[in-house]
């Protein structure tokens, strides 16, 4: 961040320099120049003021033209060439100064009837002062230059360290650290930002804590209730018809796995980041598929799962469990036909990492196309229920990284896409229906 700010601000200070530098060197050459070429101008006036002023009635100049004052107003190694109207030649001329000058700047003037003056004067003196010139411009653009760097350094030093500070702790806000931090950097938009992220801390934490309680309260209610359940379930277990005997034993597996998936549920709902572990999908869906396929082959229909066992992914078995029975149950109640949950491995393509595909679909006429965009949407529901299965299934894959979609209208068809965890390559071109 430090560097991003120093080198815009460096850009800038160049870009301004180098925009602002150039036409003000080139305006320091040409006015260095114009004010030597100005004071030949005045000489020459001076000098054309001494010549008209010999000049007779009849604007001619009688005899010898005087140059003493000519003279003093010719610079050293400069050479003045003045033609003059006399009565026997109208131009007549007279040099004075240096016979040759090297490289002249040359300036003229024209007196009219009076005859003309030409002035030459060597240009190394004038290329030294441009030059210095120049060089006095380009100084100034270096030291605005070097003031803009330390200007950038500082504000740099300035900015980047509490922007730091406050990315740093906006992370640790997102991790689930809710200390108050009480530094400030005396800039007062970044002070601003400290000040709502200290409410945010406070009230985040609160909400936490009320959640969470919550939480406690109905884990302890259910689990309360569920034992009372288990106990009346308990003595059914001895009762002389066998098929009662078997319904109670089914009935106390389904009140354990309940237990334990709201154990689960409370448990990751109390850690600050994902319990993701490598499960095999398979056999965490095999469970789900098990307990539903009694209600299917009631409605007449079948549930089926496909898959490979030796495909794992890198989640939690109760948020998959529970996302997946959502889908399952959506297939029963809105869907028709047949329910198949398959299990597949999806290759990454370059600069894409392989990703284990869950598909639910059944042979039912599929989601409304006007449903379609909301389905996933909390509260909103097409049929008449809560509206938040779905969207409670789509948290709890995306809590472990994965991703929820609706990949078919019509059938419909749900399809869960969770990071692989296997490290070894698994073939899922032989698929078999897990029992």
């Amino acid at each position: 961040m430090r560097r991003r700010i120093l080198q815009s601000i460096l850009g800038v200070v160049i870009l301004t320099a180098l925009l602002l530098g150039v036409p003000l060197i080139y305006t320091a050459w040409l006015w260095v120049e114009d004010v030597s070429r100005n004071d030949l101008r005045v000489r020459l006036d001076r000098m054309a003021t001494e010549v008209i002023a010999q000049e007779g009635s009849l604007g001619v100049v009688d005899g010898a033209l005087n140059t003493d004052a000519l003279r003093l107003l010719t610079p050293n190694d400069a050479r003045l060439v003045v033609v003059y109207p006399t009565p026997s030649d109208g131009a007549a001329r007279v040099d004075i100064g240096e016979a040759v000058v090297k490289n002249p700047l040359v300036e003229s003037l024209a007196m009219g009837s009076s005859g003309s003056l030409r002035l030459e004067v060597p240009s190394e003196r004038l290329r030294t002062q441009q030059k210095q010139a120049v060089g006095a411009v380009g100084v100034l653009v270096l030291l605005a230059i070097t003031t803009g760097a330390v200007v950038a350094v500082v504000t740099a030093r300035r900015l980047a360290g509490p922007l730091q500070d406050v990315a740093e702790r906006a992370a640790r806000l997102a991790e689930g650290d809710f200390r108050p931090d009480p530094r400030r950097h005396d800039i007062p938009e970044l002070d601003r930002v400290s000040d709502v992220l200290d409410a945010a801390t406070v009230e985040i934490a609160g909400r936490l804590q009320r959640e969470r309680a919550l939480v406690a309260d109905v884990s302890h209610q259910l689990r309360s209730r569920l034992t009372a359940v288990r106990l009346r379930l308990d003595e059914l277990s001895v009762h002389s018809d066998p098929d009662v005997v078997h319904e109670a034993e089914e009935a106390m597996a389904q009140v354990d796995r309940l237990t334990e998936g709201i154990d689960e549920l409370v448990r990751s709902s109390r850690s600050s980041g994902s319990a993701a572990t490598t499960v095999s999908v398979v056999s965490e869906l095999e469970g789900v598929c098990g307990d539903w396929r009694p209600q299917f082959e009631d409605a007449g229909r079948a549930l089926r799962l496909t898959g490979d066992r030796g495909v794992t992914a890198s989640t939690t078995g109760s948020r998959l469990r529970e996302a997946v029975s959502v889908l399952v149950d959506n297939a029963f109640a809105h869907g028709d036909g047949t329910c198949t949950v398959s299990v597949r491995l999806i290759d990454g393509a370059p600069k894409r990492e392989a990703m284990v595909c869950i598909e639910v679909t059944d042979e039912g006429g599929g989601v409304d196309n006007n449903l379609a965009p909301h389905i996933f949407d909390r509260g909103f529901s097409g049929a008449g229920s809560t509206g938040v299965g779905l969207a409670l299934a789509r948290a709890l894959i995306e809590a472990d990284g994965g991703r929820l979609e609706l990949q078919r209208r019509t059938p419909a068809l749900f399809a869960v896409f969770l990071p692989v965890a296997s490290e070894k390559p698994v073939d899922v071109g032989t698929l078999r229906e897990p029992r």
